[in-house]
């Protein structure tokens, strides 16, 4: 997704300032050479020859030509005061040519002329942005557009409007540069994860072009970035408002990540609509706006709500191990007052054989997979050694728990015995027939 919107703009206000920029003055008569102390001076090119070069480039209306005209000029005259202006010129006729190196290169110059000049930084943010979204050199593109993008919103607190630049087109400009300016200093922060400074600039590009498609999404992924916070909240409100100004296949793919990020923050999808309504004609989160927080129950409570519904006899081994590890001492003494000294049948898993007469077993799934015991089987007497079941296998026994250990979770059972089907019963068969 690129800036096509202000790459449009940033072209024209180039471009149009650029061609109407007001020429130098004229070389003054001698004899009247002290401006009047009120009036700001003008830059003025003394020498006929270099103004009548200037002008003669400038007024140039094929940028092919202006680009010769203004090569031609610079090289005949590089001290000349109107340089940077010159410079400028330049670099807004190569970008109408589409000659992007060439573009970037006399930018540079531009900055060498003037390491505040609006144009040109907000030109290579904007540029080196793009190539890094292109997948051009992106990490030192994207470094390079978020130092333009920084230095950029520094000079503005200081950019003065240039001579002959109408009031209303240099207010214009600095907004349009500024949300350029931020829109690449908060990507390169995002993708530097300094998301505290992400949400500081792509907001402030958000809030001055709301139906910026790249600046919103941007800002929504660094609210987004860590969680689930307090932030999250404007985060889902700006992923909304960004699958709303998407078009084709982005809008739905946008959209699928929102819901999934809200319905993980606010546990179900209920209320979703509701954002991507409000977001559609919204641009900013209202001051009342909030989204509640689903805040998962804890251990304590989980073992409560299982007690309450659950008889303690239907319950799983894992289920056993909650209760008796997390839940409160009264739910805790329930469960085991039911266990304690009651034979059980039950299956766990084989972690390791101490002896033909004590078996360290798993029963929870967590534990299996973890290969930590959580029972410790004594048997009534010594295994046989054809029935000794192996190592990592499952193993079906009778056991009288006697004792636990809540954390890390431990159940001491003695009386065990095997439970061993039944054989099967042989198949008398009728002789076959001869």
């Amino acid at each position: 997704m690129k800036k096509i919107v202000l790459a449009m703009l940033l072209v024209a206000a180039v471009t149009a300032l650029a061609q109407t920029a007001p020429a130098p003055a004229q070389p003054a008569p001698q004899q009247n050479p002290t401006p009047s102390p009120a009036a700001p001076q003008k830059k003025e090119i003394k020498d006929p020859a270099e103004y009548n070069a200037y002008v003669g480039a400038v007024q140039q209306q094929d940028a092919a030509a202006k680009v010769s005209g203004l090569e031609a000029f610079l090289t005949q005259y590089p001290n000349s005061v109107m340089k940077e202006d010159a410079l400028e010129l330049l670099m807004g006729a190569y970008q109408q040519t589409g000659n992007q190196a060439k573009t970037l290169e006399t930018a540079q110059k531009v900055l060498q002329a003037n390491l505040c000049n609006i144009r040109a930084l907000a030109l290579l943010a904007y540029t080196k942005q793009a190539m890094a979204t292109a997948g051009q050199n992106a990490q030192q593109n994207l470094a390079d557009a978020g130092q333009n993008g920084e230095k950029g919103l520094q000079c503005l607190q200081t950019a003065t409007k240039p001579d002959g630049t109408p009031a209303p087109d240099w207010e214009k400009l600095k907004s349009q540069t500024a949300a350029i300016f931020n829109g690449a200093a908060g990507l390169s922060a995002y993708q530097a994860k300094d998301y505290a400074k992400a949400e500081q600039f792509l907001r402030a590009a958000v809030e001055a072009d709301p139906t910026n498609l790249v600046d919103v999404y941007d800002l929504a992924l660094a609210y987004l970035a860590v969680g689930p916070t307090e932030k999250d909240v404007d985060g889902l409100f700006f992923i909304a408002r960004a699958s709303n100004l998407a078009q084709g296949a982005g809008k739905d793919q946008i959209a699928k990540f929102g819901k999934s990020k809200y319905n993980k923050y606010h546990g179900s999808e209920q209320g979703w609509s509701d954002v991507l309504a409000l977001t559609a004609t919204t641009t900013l989160p209202p001051a009342n706006f909030t989204i509640k927080q689903y805040v998962p129950p804890t251990p304590a409570e989980q073992a409560a709500v299982l007690v309450k519904s659950k008889k303690v006899q239907e319950m799983s081994f894992a289920e056993w191990q909650m209760v008796l590890s997390d839940g409160t001492p009264e739910d805790a003494d329930k469960v085991w007052s039911a266990l304690k000294g009651k034979p059980l049948q039950m299956a766990a898993h084989i972690i390791s054989i101490e002896s033909s007469s004590k078996l360290k077993l798993a029963g929870s799934s967590d534990d299996i997979d973890a290969k930590r015991a959580d029972i410790d089987l004594t048997m009534t007497a010594a295994i046989p050694a054809k029935q000794m079941p192996k190592e990592d296998t499952d193993f079906q026994f009778e056991g009288t728990p006697v004792s636990y250990v809540a954390k890390p979770f431990v159940m001491t059972m003695n009386e065990g015995a095997l439970l061993v089907k039944a054989a099967p019963k042989p198949v008398h068969k009728k002789p076959a027939a001869h």
